[in-house]
């Protein structure tokens, strides 16, 4: 895999993360309004760092609405059913695995150094539920996304939080959560 956003999502998606991305990235997800919600980063940043994260949350709402789930506890409540329930912990640590083995392919037989670890790094448990909730919401089996997506969604703006302009896309000052 080579993924490469169009210059122009690579704009909007550091616009969504309030910074320039560190590699390119390519938009596995979007909103009802067609702007990215996650991004696939590749396994090897531009500068060559490791990078553990393969789904990457972009969209300002789902950020904000999965930080809330991780602020009333969420992690710890993940990482504790993970744990009281086998079938639950067994779905988490073939997501961990599955996540793993797919970014793991991808990183050249050359590299000096590998991204370790299955979602968001974490080698079991539960480390970041925006990481989990971007795995499931690209398409992908994870029981602590699936859990976590309920109380994210739906992504239902009512304007989008990036706007085309002139000069390329701005932040819309009119953005709000619905």
């Amino acid at each position: 895999m080579d993924p490469v956003a169009e210059p122009a999502d690579r704009r909007v998606v550091a616009i969504q993360i309030g910074r320039a991305p560190r590699s390119d990235s390519r938009v596995v997800s979007v909103c009802h309004l067609g702007l990215p919600v996650v991004v696939e980063i590749p396994p090897l940043l531009d500068d060559g760092t490791p990078f553990p994260t393969r789904y990457w949350l972009t969209c300002p709402l789902a950020v904000k609405r999965v930080s809330r789930v991780e602020s009333e506890g969420g992690v710890k409540a993940m990482d504790a059913r993970s744990v009281r329930d086998p079938a639950f912990g067994a779905r988490l640590q073939a997501a961990h695995r599955r996540y793993a083995t797919m970014r793991d392919s991808e990183v050249p037989a050359s590299a000096r150094h590998r991204p370790a670890g299955g979602v968001a790094g974490a080698r079991k448990g539960v480390k970041c539920i925006h990481a989990h909730y971007a795995d499931h919401r690209s398409g992908n089996d994870n029981p602590v996304g699936e859990w976590a997506a309920p109380l994210v969604e739906p992504l239902d703006c009512e304007v989008p939080c990036v706007l085309e302009s002139p000069e390329g896309p701005v932040a819309n000052p009119e953005w709000r959560e619905p």
